[in-house]
């Protein structure tokens, strides 16, 4: 059986009735399953991870931007959360006896459809990229949602619509394509100093000459009356949910601050628990303890309840398929 993940962000993270009918549909979408629903009102977004045979999620994911097309309206949004579209991004990822590229004619299609079905404005990043510039999705959000306008005529969509006409005023547009594991990993700081987070960032993102493999920015989020370093972690076999703690950590003491705590986005994959439990715990070989070090020494559990059962994307496919 080969198994493909989706983890689809749609712009909206304040309304859990929406939130929940899109859901519906989803589910009822195909075979594929929901394996976690991650919303944050302060971002305005939330995080589907879906995960099943190719095609079935391939239809799930189509019936996710679909709803989310006819229920979020981009005119009226706002949020910390760099956005372009109701769907901002939906990445494919293979997981199980499949390959990437499988994953990304799997991705292409879902684009073609997304654009022939429903009028939408649908850019191809990562596996997808169709130019060496493409492949960053940041350089494709660059202006967001507002830069649509422009950005249409300018960089034109792979597939869709390139007028800003009523329908897109209201959908915005959607980056599709196939990539590996990415990990979303938030950390927070004992200040409401948004531009310390951003300092942050801004020293630990790869692409300043930072830490290979890391994204960063830095925002503040009002429901937990702090700032926030959020990161995308690439290739957390490069660089890990320890060193990245530890990097924003020592970053955050040279500016006289602390990292309080810190969240994970979605799911991720057992070993980047188990070896973050190994740089805490050189020797240590039981899996349960190495996974309980790594929660408690990353600070999991202090800004919100975890429970790494729940977190790991092995333990919820085993319980399904």
């Amino acid at each position: 059986m080969k198994i493909m993940e989706a983890v689809p962000n749609i712009s909206e993270g304040r309304r859990p009735d929406v939130i929940e009918r899109i859901a519906a549909r989803v589910k009822n979408a195909s075979p594929a399953r929901v394996l976690h629903i991650d919303s944050n009102a302060d971002a305005n977004r939330t995080v589907f991870t879906l995960a099943g045979e190719p095609a079935d999620v391939r239809q799930s994911a189509f019936a996710l931007i679909q709803a989310a097309a006819e229920m979020v309206d981009m005119r009226f949004h706002s949020g910390a959360h760099p956005r372009l579209g109701a769907v901002d991004v939906c990445p494919f990822v293979p997981v199980k006896n499949m390959t990437l590229t499988e994953a990304a004619q799997q991705a292409r299609q879902l684009a073609r459809d997304a654009a022939e079905k429903l009028h939408l404005p649908v850019y191809l990043y990562e596996a997808n990229a169709q130019t060496p510039e493409r492949k960053n999705l940041a350089f494709i959000r660059k202006g967001e949602y507002e830069s649509l306008p422009q950005k249409l005529k300018e960089l034109p969509p792979d597939f869709g619509p390139q007028e800003f006409d009523r329908s897109v005023q209201k959908t915005g547009a959607t980056v599709i394509g196939a990539r590996n594991f990415l990990i979303a990993f938030n950390v927070s700081l004992n200040t409401q100093d948004v531009t310390a987070a951003k300092q942050i960032a801004s020293v630990l993102r790869e692409k300043n000459g930072g830490l290979p493999a890391l994204k960063a920015i830095g925002w503040y989020m009002a429901d937990y009356q702090c700032a926030q370093v959020s990161f995308n972690l690439t290739d957390y076999k490069t660089t890990g949910l320890a060193q990245t703690f530890e990097a924003c950590r020592k970053e955050a003491a040279r500016l006289g601050i602390t990292a309080t705590g810190s969240e994970l986005i979605g799911l991720a994959p057992e070993d980047a628990f188990l070896n973050a439990g190994r740089f805490y715990a050189p020797g240590l070989e039981d899996k349960t303890a190495l996974l309980e070090r790594a929660v408690r020494e990353l600070k999991l559990n202090k800004i919100r309840p975890f429970n790494i059962q729940e977190r790991i994307l092995e333990y919820k496919l085993s319980s399904l398929f």
